[in-house]
């Protein structure tokens, strides 16, 4: 296993929807692996593959206390939302030293291919739910910045440029 490195925004990848997978292969078991150890690494409660610049729609989430509860993603889709939301502290390892308050379903229902090959069916609730939609953001070209008012998210920029200099 490898931690892989994270590419800064903006690069055009975390701009571009990543493609389906069409089989889950040892290659994408071995990339499941890589995520998990990046993810770990950084840390964070989850990883999409565009984050490392593999244009491929796979993402990692962990949000469990101990860190033991692994879910590896191809394909996820959001089914059913809540019409709840929750709001939580997002931020994004491709523009460190930033993090804005997201406003997001507290429960959703997805459909994603799992290690298995299997299509899946799962609800997610609470952290959980909010990063398996952070990462299938990710993997739609989408950052959660996006979701502020333009104001709201010039000055996250503005803030991380800063950070950044």
């Amino acid at each position: 296993m490898t931690v892989r490195k994270i590419i800064p925004w903006p690069n055009a990848c975390l701009r571009t929807p990543a493609a389906k997978v069409s089989e889950i292969t040892d290659e994408i078991r071995t990339l499941w692996d890589d995520m998990i150890d990046t993810m770990d690494a950084m840390p964070g409660v989850g990883l999409a593959a565009t984050q490392i610049g593999v244009m491929l729609q796979v993402a990692v989430v962990d949000a469990s206390q101990a860190r033991n509860k692994r879910i590896r993603l191809a394909n996820p889709e959001i089914l059913d939302a809540s019409a709840i939301l929750n709001e939580h502290d997002e931020a994004s390892p491709n523009l460190p030293g930033v993090s804005a308050t997201v406003k997001r379903p507290r429960g959703v229902t997805v459909r994603y291919m799992d290690e298995t090959g299997v299509v899946t069916r799962r609800d997610f609730v609470g952290l959980e739910a909010t990063s398996v939609q952070h990462q299938i953001d990710h993997l739609a070209g989408k950052m959660y910045f996006d979701t502020l008012s333009k104001t709201r998210r010039d000055m996250l920029l503005r803030k991380a440029r800063k950070f950044k200099g």
